[in-house]
């Protein structure tokens, strides 16, 4: 009977397999989420769900396919109210305070609350807004929807308001997590992290909580071990395109910085306009009194480091293949040279772009670039960034 909604998943976009379907399906039967909305929901996302940035994708897809579930009639709900009482109870010592279980024992029960709901369901034949005793919307009585009461049955409604009834899929956390919105810090430092190596080395230690509770299993006394303090090993250098178009990127390229910045503990950065030439800045403000040589950027750092540019590769074809093409100074060496010795310096090489791919092609100086590069040119979204890092690795 799911297998409209492990469609709708794989129309929406999350990889889910048959194997993860398979083992969604033995968790029911195992009475995972037996009668229980919120468990059903957390049962699905953690069997199919792989990837964090697949989370919202879920979310949306699972409103769609259960969204018909508000709009059941009275006369259905009143079938459906043939509910095991142990079930019930188990829902309310999940969502109900002990004030407001209190409250349903002094109007009878359970047992009370549902028998009338019966009854109301039977004497009632049209919709209700506001008041304290029919099923409708916006009341204080126990059943409908986005009303008050602290004991109710919620019927047909889109969301809870008050988080009384059920905690619903509706709130949609991990709209940030998704790799076709807008880059933000967080979700840069998600894809960072394919880049990461980690060494064992130096004097510091750090607890083995697994060899601990290994050898305390086989000693039968505590036996705490210690290992060599894991540190992150990869070194990366960072070439950031500044002024004239990548002023439209300065957010973004804000974002990539300082999520680079707290993934590598060894990172440099150096800036440069439009194409790497004889001089670079550690300043963006690019003082011509404060260049840095790159040759001797060059010579500092060795092939071990991974070398990324960032920049929209926007710019007179001059200044890549002809010497004095720059637009700020007389370069005596074309641009493509130094381009192409910073390749060989550093194999672990990428382009990050901000411009959408899809606009590549109207920009003769991208494919040139991109062309240099061997075609490591990746755009500046999650995937692309997720998906130059595999390059590097």
């Amino acid at each position: 009977m799911f297998v409209p909604f492990f469609k709708t998943l794989r129309r929406a976009g999350v990889p889910v397999s048959l194997r993860e379907y398979l083992a969604f399906l033995a968790g029911l039967r195992a009475g995972l989420a037996t009668y229980d909305t919120e468990a059903f929901y957390y049962l699905a996302r953690t069997a199919m769900v792989k990837d964090e940035r697949h989370l919202d994708r879920f979310d949306r897809a699972f409103a769609h396919s259960f969204q018909g579930l508000d709009q059941i009639p009275p006369e259905a709900v009143l079938k459906a109210m043939d509910l095991p009482e142990d079930w019930l109870r188990k829902m309310s010592e999940k969502h109900l305070s002990e004030d407001e279980k209190a409250e349903i024992e002094a109007l009878g029960g359970f047992e009370k609350l549902i028998e009338t709901l019966k009854e109301r369901l039977k004497e009632q034949d049209s919709r209700h807004q506001g008041g304290n005793k029919w099923v409708g919307t916006a009341g204080t009585s126990p059943f409908g929807a986005y009303g008050y009461n602290p004991e109710g049955v919620r019927i047909g409604q889109h969301e809870s308001r008050h988080r009384k009834a059920v905690k619903v899929w509706d709130k949609r956390e991990f709209r940030e997590y998704d790799d076709s919105i807008e880059l933000g810090t967080r979700n840069i430092k998600v894809a960072l992290k394919r880049l990461r190596q980690w060494a064992r080395d130096g004097a510091h230690e750090e607890l083995d909580l697994e060899g601990t509770i290994r050898s305390t299993a086989e000693q039968g006394w505590l036996d705490v071990k210690t290992r060599p303090e894991r540190r992150n090993a990869v070194k990366v250098l960072l070439f950031l395109d500044v002024g004239g178009s990548m002023d439209d990127h300065i957010k973004v390229v804000e974002e990539l910085f300082s999520a680079a910045r707290a993934e590598f503990k060894h990172l440099e950065h150096y800036y440069f306009h439009n194409c790497l030439y004889e001089g670079v800045w550690r300043d963006n403000r690019r003082r011509w009194d404060a260049q840095t040589s790159t040759w001797e950027v060059l010579n500092t750092y060795g092939p071990d480091y991974k070398c990324i540019f960032v920049g929209d590769a926007s710019m007179s074809p001059y200044e890549i293949a002809y010497p004095g093409g720059a637009n700020e100074h007389w370069n005596a060496e074309a641009g493509q040279v130094w381009l192409q010795r910073a390749r060989d310096q550093w194999p672990g090489h990428l382009w990050i772009n901000p411009v959408p791919q899809k606009y590549w092609q109207y920009t003769q100086s991208i494919g040139m670039i991109r062309e240099i590069f061997e075609d490591r040119m990746v755009p500046m979204t999650l995937e692309g960034i997720d998906s130059g890092m595999r390059m590097m690795v």
